[in-house]
């Protein structure tokens, strides 16, 4: 029960009987579970656009460290490559200058040896021009110089 003034002085009797109280009450409560409701709600609301915003932030990150491995991919197979030409490289040039030093042993080699054939051929003609033939015998000479061995056929042929 509640007393109340009015502007004039007067008193007012305000008579609350117990059915009204408890409808009030009834109110508050049906008040406060639509607000849990709604706060609950809200909570679901705000969990899922958190749950949006992580996942998004994971894409992007996960996005950036494929870009990055890709990259990094591609430099390894550049450096992989580089690596391998050099060494082609390194290969090719050191097989050149074997080759060479092959070929020019092989040319000094057949060079000595016709030389020896050369000087050889010269000690016969010295002697058969100071030898006095009568008979005129012509000399005949077959050379075969090989990598290995030399043939060397000297013919006195009558004629």
């Amino acid at each position: 029960m509640g007393i109340q003034f009015c502007t004039k002085g007067n008193l007012i009797l305000v008579v609350i009987e117990e059915e009204e109280i408890i409808e009030v009450q009834k109110k508050k409560r049906e008040k406060k579970k639509s607000l849990k409701k709604q706060v609950k709600a809200a909570r679901k609301i705000q969990a899922w656009w958190r749950g949006t915003l992580v996942r998004r932030t994971l894409l992007h990150a996960a996005l950036r460290a494929w870009v990055i491995q890709s990259w990094w991919r591609l430099m390894l197979a550049r450096m992989l490559h580089k690596k391998r030409r050099v060494a082609l490289m390194n290969y090719t040039v050191g097989e050149r200058a074997v080759v060479k030093l092959q070929s020019l042993v092989r040319m000094w080699r057949v060079h000595w040896r016709y030389c020896q054939v050369l000087n050889a051929i010269y000690v016969i003609q010295c002697h058969w021009r100071c030898h006095d033939c009568q008979t005129c015998a012509l000399l005949r000479g077959h050379c075969v110089v090989t990598d290995t061995h030399l043939q060397f056929h000297i013919e006195i042929t009558n004629p």
